[in-house]
Parts: C-alpha cells; sequence; structure tokens
C-alpha cells in the first residue's frame, strides 16, 4: 500500500572507520553530507501518512517554503511533493561596496507509492509551513467471475 524510498543510508552502526579510512572513502558517501555545515542537510522534510478509512491523508512540514515554490503530482501511483528555492542577501556599505553578499538554491523531494486512489478528487492545502494532501480511496472493484458463453462451431 505504502512504500518510501530512501535515499540515503548514512546510520549504518556496523561500519567503523577511522580517519584514514574516512580520507579514502570520501567518494562513496552521499553528496549530500558535505554540505550538512552550509545549511542544507541530507534528510528531506517530515511526512505523516495516515489512513482515515475512506481516505489516505499526507502531511508535509514544509517550514520557511512558499506555496508558489512546491510542486505536487500524483502518477503512476506515486505521490512527489517536491520544493525548489532560490534566496539572495546583499549587504553593502556607504559606498555600495559589498560587506557581504550570500546565494542559497536548493530543492528537495519525497516520494510515496499510494495505490487505490480516485485521482480526480484529491485535495491539498497549506497553511503555517504544513502541506496537507487528502487523496480519496477509488471505489472498491469487486471482481466476480463472469461466465463466457461457449457456442458450438
Amino acid at each position: 500500500m505504502f512504500g518510501i524510498i530512501p535515499f540515503d543510508m548514512r546510520n549504518d552502526l556496523a561500519a567503523r572507520e577511522d580517519g584514514f579510512d574516512r580520507l579514502f572513502n570520501w567518494m562513496n558517501r552521499p553528496i549530500s553530507s558535505f554540505f550538512n555545515d552550509a545549511g542544507f542537510s541530507g534528510k528531506a522534510f517530515n511526512v505523516d501518512v495516515k489512513d482515515t478509512g475512506n481516505s489516505y491523508e499526507l502531511k508535509a512540514e514544509l517550514p520557511g517554503v512558499s506555496k508558489d515554490d512546491i510542486n505536487l503530482s500524483y502518477k503512476d501511483n506515486y505521490l512527489t511533493i517536491s520544493t525548489q528555492q532560490e534566496k539572495s542577501q546583499e549587504e553593502k556599505d556607504e559606498d555600495g561596496c559589498y560587506i557581504r553578499r550570500e546565494r542559497y538554491s536548493g530543492s528537495m523531494s519525497r516520494s510515496f507509492y499510494i495505490d487505490n486512489v480516485d485521482e480526480n478528487n484529491c485535495q491539498a492545502d497549506f497553511k503555517d509551513g504544513i502541506l496537507t494532501v487528502t487523496l480519496p480511496k477509488a471505489a472498491e472493484r469487486v471482481d466476480t467471475p463472469k461466465q463466457i458463453p461457449i457456442h458450438s462451431a
């Protein structure tokens, strides 16, 4: 019914290495691990998934993201929530010379396998940094055996 696709398996407690090993194994690490000090963590946003009986409800925490930066799609039984942000900040002295100039560009994405969804009645609301997606369940199909008549030739 649900499937979460792991993108990063960094919490392997069995892997033990010293500084010398890390020096030669840096190429095997995910690229996101190099940006943790720059404010980007490899972890995507938190999502809660709930089965309410007649629908599925997802709540995604997206603080600091505007509604226009969120892309929400459902295709081939996969619900994908993605965001892309670009920010810039400039500070100048009295002469117009830069004292500090910073830019940020980043994106996050999560996909969930959810089948048996009525695609035409899905709804999404975004308020106070929380994206709430309601996916109504499709009507149950009852597969009853159908008799196939046999004609003589």
